[in-house]
């Protein structure tokens, strides 16, 4: 997953691997596709080790680390889910009460990635909570491509209620401040747009490359946003004029950061989309932001 790697790489080929992280073309489509690629030494099969998710060299953080007390814990979603098992963590040496951040996953549940960022939040002076939407099916499965085929048969809108109870969860939670934010990737970047429009009193949203709400949906928009977007997302980003054109028009505060030159995904280090400087210059804005909001 080196530089020199990725310059050997065609963007068609991310774009196509863009198409198949988000259900646009099956399994068998995208590799036919990607056939067209193996040139030049370049297989099919080596393709597409180098485009799947590293997760067992590429934690920041040791999910046992001294410094953090973590633990799963299950809340109700009554207007979602049900019981949602979620990876709740904080420093363990705080003796005070924490500004808390809510991390939402991708379309293919909580991962390791994200279970990875729930602890960088933590490590950074927050109370986190990172639910698993997938948990009425059994939760993540352990694998990316079955976890996007289970996250497809829940409906969105109730998934956004599950993530709502989250934040009510760690708002009343004995260690929370009760000043919560929301950072989402992805799926989840669609969620912390949301959640901003759904809930008065979201201290912060921090949307990676997420979908956008409707602009008539702008106006309930209370909490400060921060939002980050990659250059070569073309799909997410043309819904950005809009969206801006509404929280302008409204007078919403927010902030926007377009990274130049990286894929949608850049944040995610456990793919090749990855771009590292953008991807710490994005994390550094985004705890400094909700330092301000919830701290």
């Amino acid at each position: 997953m080196d530089d020199l790697d990725k310059e050997n790489i065609k963007q068609e080929v991310f774009d196509l691997y863009d198409d198949y992280a988000h259900n646009r073309v099956t399994r068998r489509e995208f590799m036919q596709k990607l056939s067209t690629y193996a040139v030049g030494g370049l297989t099919v099969a080596s393709l597409m080790s180098f485009l799947s998710p590293d997760y067992r060299s590429t934690l920041q953080t040791n999910p046992d680390d001294s410094r953090l007390t973590t633990s799963f814990v299950t809340y109700n979603s009554e207007k979602g889910g049900g019981p949602i098992r979620s990876l709740l963590a904080m420093p363990a040496d705080s003796r005070k009460k924490l500004g808390g951040i809510v991390v939402v996953h991708e379309n293919r549940g909580l991962n390791p990635y994200i279970e990875d960022v729930a602890r960088r939040a933590a490590l950074a002076g927050f109370i986190s909570i990172a639910p698993d939407a997938l948990t009425p099916l059994g939760g993540y499965p352990g694998n990316d491509d079955e976890g996007r085929a289970l996250q497809s048969k829940r409906d969105r809108n109730e998934m956004l209620e599950d993530f709502i109870a989250a934040f009510e969860y760690l708002k009343n939670h004995e260690y929370c401040n009760g000043k919560v934010g929301v950072v989402g990737f992805c799926f989840g970047g669609w969620i912390a747009n949301m959640m901003a429009v759904r809930v008065p009193d979201l201290a912060a949203a921090v949307p990676f490359y997420g979908g956008q709400p409707y602009s008539g949906d702008v106006p309930q928009i209370k909490a400060p946003l921060l939002l980050h977007f990659a250059s070569l997302d073309t799909r997410v980003n043309e819904g950005w004029p809009a969206y801006e054109a509404a929280l302008k028009k409204h007078k919403k505060q927010y902030k926007a950061h377009m990274h130049e030159n990286v894929n949608h995904g850049f944040h995610n280090d456990t793919t090749p989309r990855y771009d590292k400087a953008a991807a710490e210059l994005a994390w550094k804005e985004t705890i400094e932001f909700f330092q301000k909001k919830v701290s």
